[in-house]
């Protein structure tokens, strides 16, 4: 495969084109195993944007926001292991993994520093790297990122559920349950409710899609030994405040925070304490929003996300 003359060796055309809707092609490169990855545009100028999704998510869920920020650079955005069309296992899905792999899909796929855009547990990843090989980040957008928990009352399906993930046994027993009494349309629908402040927001070709991988991943191995390790590696890093948090000051490019007001699983007064905590970083909070603004209001956090690199990575007009 060439791209404006990089050639990426090991990359052919994926089989499954789900994004292909919104403007993104799908391809598969050999990163030490097979890793799933779409192409928003292929624009030269300006650090190019990598999308990195939250804990459950994929490539979709960068569908609505992906082919108009790559109107003026290279945006991508590649399945974690065991997520979206990767394959994983409870080895390859960690926190440390997937971020040994984000690190050489930077270098092999993207080839220069980049501006990494995460998600949730994408947003943890994308500050991990950043904090590891600053060489490799130009700038961070962390949307609704994963945070150390301030004091409050906690959302009870929310901290139930991430227990339940954290015992060993019960998490595996959990997640079969789950799988054994819930179409796959019917656990899209649920994610939906607790992500989405107004879950009627959600888009309906967004929706199809992702039943659609959801049906494709109903049968791939290690499934949940790859989501139940994700999660419970995340907790320990969560978990870790002082060096997360150390890790979060140490990040010199430019930041920009967007938090969703009615957010259930990263409290508005998490996204508020790190931002008193790094004064240098942009924060927006989005009123009555939840957890993934990009799919929930998705042209208001396109708005903000050009502000911010208007602000700081301005065209040139010319590529470079």
């Amino acid at each position: 495969m060439t791209r404006r003359g990089l050639v990426l060796a090991g990359t052919v055309q994926a089989p499954w084109q789900l994004a292909e809707p919104w403007g993104a092609r799908g391809y598969l490169s050999d990163l030490h195993g097979l890793v799933h990855w779409v192409e928003f545009g292929a624009q030269t100028a300006g650090p190019p944007l990598v999308f990195v999704h939250g804990l459950g998510g994929s490539h979709l869920n960068w569908t609505l926001i992906g082919a108009q920020l790559a109107a003026e650079r290279r945006a991508v955005a590649p399945d974690l292991r065991g997520f979206g069309l990767s394959a994983g296992s409870r080895h390859s899905a960690t926190i440390a993994a997937n971020l040994a792999m984000l690190d050489e899909f930077s270098t092999e796929v993207v080839g220069r520093p980049a501006i990494l855009v995460g998600n949730s547990m994408g947003g943890m990843l994308s500050i991990l790297q950043a904090h590891a090989r600053p060489d490799s980040v130009a700038g961070v957008v962390l949307i609704a990122p994963a945070l150390p928990t301030q004091m409050g009352r906690p959302d009870l399906r929310v901290a139930g559920q991430f227990l339940t993930y954290a015992v060993p046994g019960l998490g595996e027993a959990y997640l079969r349950a789950l799988h054994g009494r819930h179409s796959e349309r019917e656990l899209v629908n649920r994610v939906i409710a607790l992500c989405f402040a107004d879950p009627a927001r959600a888009d309906p070709g967004m929706v199809e899609a992702t039943v659609a991988l959801a049906e494709l991943r109903s049968t791939a191995p290690g499934r949940d030994q790859a989501m139940l390790a994700a999660a419970r590696s995340l907790l320990k890093v969560a978990g870790q405040a002082g060096r997360y948090r150390a890790a979060m000051a140490s990040i010199r490019v430019p930041v920009l925070l967007i938090g969703g007001e009615l957010d259930r699983l990263v409290p508005v007064q998490s996204v508020r304490a790190a931002a008193a905590r790094n004064p240098g970083w942009q924060t927006v909070i989005m009123p009555g929003v939840g957890h993934t603004p990009q799919l929930e209001q998705p042209q208001a956090v396109v708005s903000i996300v050009h502000r911010w690199l208007d602000e700081y990575f301005p065209r040139s007009g010319e590529e470079e």
